[in-house]
C-alpha cells in the first residue's frame, strides 16, 4: 500500500468512497444523502487542504484531508473504503495527517468524529475534548476530539 497526493480526476471516485464508507455504519440511505455535500471531494477541496489517498494495486482505499490553512488545524475526513476497513489502512492515514501537520509546524488539531469512529481515534491517542455540532444533519452533535504531538 502506498500513501500518495490524489488526482484531481479522482474527486468523484474519492467522493463515493467517503459515502461508503459512512454507509459502512449502517446508516441509512437518507442520512447518507444528507452527508453527501459534506463528504464530496473537489479540486478546490485539494487545492484548499493537504490530502493523501492510500493505494494498493491501483485500487483507492482510503482518503484523509487536513485542513491546516483556515484557522485551526482540523483533521476533516479519514474514510477507508469497506473492503479494507481493519487492514491498518486508517492508521497509515492518520500518522501521514500527524506527519503532514508536523511538517507544518503544527502541534495539534482538532477531529469531529463519527460516533462510530470513537475507538480508533481514541487508539491512535485523540482525546475527547467536547462534542460538536454535525455539518450536514441539523441537531445532530458528534464526538470532537484533540490530537496533540510534540514537535
Amino acid at each position: 500500500m502506498i500513501i500518495r497526493p490524489p488526482r484531481n480526476s479522482e474527486c468523484e471516485e474519492l467522493s463515493k468512497l467517503c459515502l461508503k464508507s459512512k454507509a459502512y455504519w449502517g446508516y441509512d440511505e437518507d442520512f447518507v444523502e444528507a452527508c453527501r455535500e459534506e463528504l464530496t471531494i473537489t479540486e478546490t477541496t485539494m487545492r484548499n487542504s493537504e490530502i493523501a489517498v492510500a493505494e494498493e494495486d491501483g485500487k483507492l482505499l482510503g482518503v484523509v484531508q487536513l485542513d491546516i490553512a483556515s484557522g485551526p488545524t482540523v483533521l476533516e475526513k479519514i474514510f477507508v473504503a469497506p473492503e479494507a476497513i481493519g487492514k491498518g489502512v486508517g492508521k497509515r492515514l492518520f500518522k501521514w495527517a500527524v506527519a503532514k501537520a508536523k511538517e507544518n509546524g503544527v502541534l495539534s488539531f482538532t477531529i469531529d468524529g463519527d460516533p462510530n469512529a470513537v475507538p480508533f481515534y481514541e487508539h491512535m491517542g485523540a482525546v475527547k475534548i467536547g462534542s460538536s455540532p454535525s455539518g450536514s444533519i441539523p441537531g445532530r452533535m458528534l464526538p470532537q476530539f484533540r490530537y496533540e504531538f510534540e514537535g
